[in-house]
């Protein structure tokens, strides 16, 4: 699944690089945030100012597209083909897969009836 990353700031990278994204998960909103872009053919390591404040994961892509937006504020687009697996993927999957699980949970309890007691068996005899 391609990603699209979005930057304050020119980022000019060429159509068919290959790059290394490391980024970590905001523990407020529980997105990925990148905090640095290596382009490995040629070596230039763009980022942030700040230092990372939680577990950094790393992925290797290749660009498909770059738009770099020049004005009041710079902006860079970049859409790229992650090679190989993503640990922030993973999380993406698994945070959409428990949404599926808890949407599933409340059609069973509107469905099946969780929150009315259960009616009583008739008395047996023989």
């Amino acid at each position: 699944m391609d990603r699209m990353l979005v930057f304050a700031g020119q980022v000019a990278l060429p159509v068919g690089h290959r790059v290394e994204v490391s980024e970590l998960v905001d523990p407020q909103t529980e997105e990925p945030v990148v905090l640095s872009l290596l382009d490995l053919d040629t070596g230039i390591r763009y980022r942030r100012a700040e230092e990372p404040r939680a577990e950094v994961t790393h992925w290797i892509g290749r660009v498909l597209d770059c738009t770099v937006a020049v004005g009041v504020a710079p902006r860079t687009s970049l859409l790229i083909d992650p090679i190989g697996p993503s640990a922030s993927g993973a999380g993406i999957a698994l945070r959409g897969a428990d949404a599926a699980v808890n949407a599933a949970k409340a059609e069973a309890d509107r469905w099946g009836g969780s929150d009315r007691p259960a009616q009583e068996e008739p008395e047996r005899f023989w």
